[in-house]
Formats: C-alpha cells, structure tokens, sequence
C-alpha cells in the first residue's frame, strides 16, 4: 500500500470544497479502515423559495395532505422529489 499525503487544513468551507473538487481522496484517506455511520441529526440544507400557485391548486393539495394527515408543504416537497427523479429516470409521470 502506498503511503498516505498529509491532510491539508482550510480555512473556509469553500476552499476546502474546491480542494476536494480537484484532488482525489484515496490520497489522504485509508477508506478499507472505515465503517457506516449514521447521522441521525444531520439534515439536508433546504432552501426557502417563493412558489405562487392558483387557489383551487394550493387548496386542492390541503385537502389531500389532509387525508394523509401530513402538513401541506411536505406532501408538495414529496410530490416535486418524486417527479423530479422519474424525469431524471426518464419516467415522466402523466399529466393530469
């Protein structure tokens, strides 16, 4: 096995993402020595976004969360991740 580099220390967040962008971590890491681990407060980062929708929509949406017992904005987040991965699957769901 070859020998290791050294990790660099970064100041920032960004210089260390552009470090990572253009080196390649079986440099620095002993990956065979590593094992899961679970995060269990870890969260995605999200983005607050402004959406208009007509009326009937938004309130077409309430009555399903509704019934699913689930706030209305989780069930649109749902609704747009799983048509986001079957366009990216090349699935694309009907219109209705």
């Amino acid at each position: 096995m070859t020998k290791l580099k050294k990790r660099p220390t970064f100041k920032s967040e960004k210089q260390e993402a552009e470090f990572w962008a253009s080196h390649d971590s079986t440099e620095y890491v002993d990956y065979s020595k590593s094992r899961r681990m679970v995060f269990p407060r870890l969260k995605p980062s999200t983005k607050t976004i402004s959406l208009r929708l007509p009326k009937s929509l938004l309130d077409q949406l309430k009555t399903i969360a509704n019934k699913r017992d689930v706030p209305y904005q989780t069930l649109l987040k749902l609704f747009v991740l799983e048509r986001v991965q079957a366009e990216l699957h090349h699935k694309p769901a009907k219109a209705s």
